[in-house]
């Protein structure tokens, strides 16, 4: 499928994106190149695949769900510009 000028100016309107008369050539072979890509992926044989209409289907990877502190207080900490303790200190903002 190849687009021409005119039909990239109407789907510039209906996205509500200005371009250029200059522009117009650039977008065209843009917009043509993703074209092709999606005439190569319509080539795929998907035979026997099932379609998917969501990710509701596949478990998600869980991890142990455990409190930690991380335990890099020190590097964190490293750069801060005032420390008290295992804490950022900040100026007072509230009298």
């Amino acid at each position: 499928m190849s687009l021409d000028p005119a039909t990239v100016r109407r789907i510039a309107k209906l996205a509500r994106i200005r371009v250029d008369e200059a522009q117009v050539p650039q977008l065209q072979a843009e917009l043509n190149g993703i074209l092709g890509w999606i005439e190569q992926l319509n080539e795929v044989n998907v035979d026997g695949v099932e379609p998917l209409t969501g990710g509701l289907t596949m478990a998600a990877p869980l991890r142990v769900d455990a409190v930690t502190d991380g335990g890099i207080a020190e590097a964190v900490l490293a750069n801060a510009p005032d420390r008290a303790d295992d804490y950022f200190a900040v100026p007072k903002v509230v009298e």
